[in-house]
């Protein structure tokens, strides 16, 4: 793996929001806390007030101020699951930790396995500002921490789950890079396919709707192909693509 560069900014003050001379108020500016270069690019941890944000080689990812959508991917999968007893899930990436925070709070998830890739977000979600998200779902002696490339480990490993919960994009058509593409492709669905035991869930975070990514999971083989939708204050709701591996 190639080598990684950091370069941190001191603690500074929070910054405040801010009102202009026609008393509008704008959320307060960005100051970045880490940034480094790895072998996928840029990768940014910024605080704007009291969140935090994440961006990847320019791309917005997520950030800490509202977790809904990260939390509805983890229970629309426990739903579909059923009676399932202490069913195995698979969190795939670690991002500001929501997602795999509201499993390890849920007792039926029986083993957590979470994968990222960048090395940085560990290290924030390990002795960074993160671990304030993450800190005791880590801690849980369910919890296993892959340091690794979602897409290869679901290629490459012979694990399987009850349910993947997948968010290391912005959704199937808007990935981080071109690598992650391949996740959504046939082969990279029959991939997830193979890391689901039968009857298990594949759920995909995505910022916007995509109806040929149903299609996609219908031709892959997938049944109860379905979406929830998360709304947001302003655009197109967040949606959670849901479809089961036939038993």
């Amino acid at each position: 793996m190639a080598a990684t560069t950091s370069v941190t900014t001191p603690p500074a003050p929070t910054p405040s929001a801010t009102t202009d001379p026609a008393g509008t108020a704008h959320p307060p500016a960005p100051v970045t806390v880490d940034r480094r270069e790895g072998p996928y690019g840029e990768v940014v941890l910024r605080r704007r007030g009291e969140v935090f944000e994440i961006i990847a080689n320019g791309i917005f990812l997520m950030d800490t101020s509202d977790g809904r959508s990260e939390r509805l991917l983890v229970d629309a999968a426990l739903r579909a699951l059923g009676t399932r007893p202490h069913p195995a899930v698979l969190v795939g990436g670690l991002g500001v930790g929501f997602s795999l925070a509201h499993a390890a709070a849920e007792p039926a998830w029986g083993r957590i396995a979470v994968v990222e890739r960048e090395e940085a977000v560990i290290d924030w979600h390990r002795s960074g500002p993160l671990a304030r998200v993450s800190g005791e779902a880590l801690a849980d002696p369910r919890t296993v921490l892959v340091h690794g490339d979602l897409v290869a480990y679901v290629h490459g490993s012979s694990d399987t789950f009850d349910a993947l919960c997948l968010d290391i994009d912005n959704g199937p058509g808007w990935t981080v890079t071109e690598d992650n593409d391949s996740l959504y492709s046939p082969s990279g669905l029959a991939a997830c396919a193979a890391r689901l035991n039968p009857g298990g869930v594949l759920a995909v975070w995505s910022a916007q709707p995509s109806t040929d990514f149903e299609e996609s999971l219908r031709n892959a083989g997938f049944s109860g192909v379905r979406t929830e939708e998360v709304p947001v204050a302003r655009g197109v709701p967040d949606v959670v693509h849901l479809a089961v591996r036939p038993a």
